[in-house]
């Protein structure tokens, strides 16, 4: 009879560690996915990142004809920059903005939007073609009013680049112009598209929160 106890408690013994190790296999798997996840993000440190606001819808024309509504692109990650053509910066950052817009030609789940609240699409096609030497390869919306870019998302200054998950949620909010050319935002736009996208929140340029500590490893990593 001992040796079957001795025998019963090894094998729970034996279950126990068992146990442990998966857990500890399925604990480690999943912060691995959590850093993949979260790296770009991290990386291009937006001034806001959550996941507790909707994109408020619009539709506005478009140059080329037509109009555009954000709701259309439900279902794909939205990049969305706001210019206008007298911000210095914004222009600056065109030639990388019409960069990534062709290197996003490969992916069909991500989609870039501009709105100019210049006075015309005429004025905005002439702007952008002065400053690229050609046709601007990504869409062209037109909120003279800026009933849109200030009315529904606040924005005063430019340029301002926002990241909408494929549900309609904001993400991520850039103030100000970045590298766009680089690989990080597209990075960024395709981790939106996972059903594991990453939990860091943003305020102020300061990720916070419960998973601020993955920026916080992942910036010391690359040290």
């Amino acid at each position: 009879m001992e040796g079957v106890h001795f025998a019963r408690i090894a094998q729970i013994g034996f279950l126990g560690f068992a146990f442990a190790g998966v857990y500890g296999f399925v604990a480690a798997a999943s912060d691995g996915e959590q850093r993949r996840t979260c790296s770009a993000l991290c990386a291009l440190r937006p001034n806001y990142a959550a996941q507790n606001r909707l994109a408020p819808d619009f539709e506005l024309p478009a140059l080329g004809g037509g109009t555009v509504r954000l709701s259309d692109y439900r279902g794909k990650t939205v990049i969305l920059n706001f210019w206008t053509k007298t911000c210095r910066p914004c222009l600056e950052e065109m030639p990388a903005i019409a960069q990534l817009a062709k290197s996003l030609k490969k992916h069909s789940n991500v989609a870039l939007l501009t709105i100019c609240t210049d006075e015309s699409l005429e004025d905005a096609r002439d702007t952008l073609r002065a400053v690229l030497g050609t046709e601007p390869p990504f869409p062209v919306l037109l909120d003279p009013e800026s009933e849109v870019v200030t009315g529904k998302y606040g924005t005063k200054l430019y340029p301002e680049t926002w990241f909408i998950d494929p549900r309609g949620v904001i993400r991520a909010r850039f103030d100000g112009p970045r590298d766009w050319a680089s690989p990080l935002p597209i990075d960024l736009a395709k981790s939106l598209t996972s059903p594991l996208s990453c939990s860091v929140e943003f305020s102020g340029g300061e990720a916070r929160g419960n998973a601020a500590d993955v920026c916080a490893e992942l910036s010391a990593a690359r040290l």
